[in-house]
């Protein structure tokens, strides 16, 4: 995994010792108006990540990457992250405290990991899950160029964004897509 940057943001790889700064940012109530509920412990949050560290799956057919978000004056404010499968998808995340919510920050960060989805693993197709609740998620992915889909299994009360990726070859190859931009949600590792 590499050290991504952005005009505002750097995006490192997740590790133990971001787990501290993390605990700060994991505790922010309002991150768990829909689903899941904060880290019990710095303890237990480094814990995860180290297990995380490996970069994959127990059986290694799938990429766990995961990124914590730094602004430039060195400020943990989230992270995103992503679950690669052989076949091309990746499943697609984010979360971000919500003193950063409406900044651009969650989309300079996810169109980052896109970016470096699509060139460095050969990622051409993306999903996140939400609850159906989470307006604010859903406008953003929509935003990104996500559309629902009735493909895949997903709880009764939780929706499917897909997204494909394409490479624009009229300008040397860089990110393009098809019908948007970039996007997240809920990438499940």
């Amino acid at each position: 995994m590499r050290v991504l940057c952005t005009t505002r943001l750097t995006l490192e790889p997740q590790v133990p010792d971001h787990a501290e700064a993390m605990f700060a940012v994991m505790s922010d109530p309002a991150i768990y108006e829909f689903e899941n509920e904060p880290p019990p412990s710095v303890d237990w949050l480094r814990q995860r990540y180290a297990r995380l560290e490996t970069r994959r799956s127990a059986d290694g057919s799938e990429w766990w990457l995961n990124w914590v978000i730094r602004t430039a004056p060195s400020q943990l404010i989230g992270y995103v992250q992503a679950t690669v499968h052989p076949d091309g998808r990746a499943g697609v995340a984010y979360e971000l405290a919500s003193r950063y919510w409406h900044q651009g920050y969650a989309r300079e960060a996810v169109d980052a990991m896109i970016a470096e989805l699509a060139s460095a693993y050969g990622v051409r197709h993306l999903s996140a899950v939400l609850k159906r609740r989470n307006h604010r998620s859903l406008r953003f992915l929509e935003r990104l160029g996500f559309t629902h889909s009735t493909q895949g299994e997903v709880e009764a009360d939780e929706w499917l964004m897909v997204r494909p990726i394409a490479i624009d070859t009229r300008s040397g190859g860089g990110v393009g897509s098809d019908g948007g931009s970039s996007g997240t949600a809920d990438s499940r590792p």
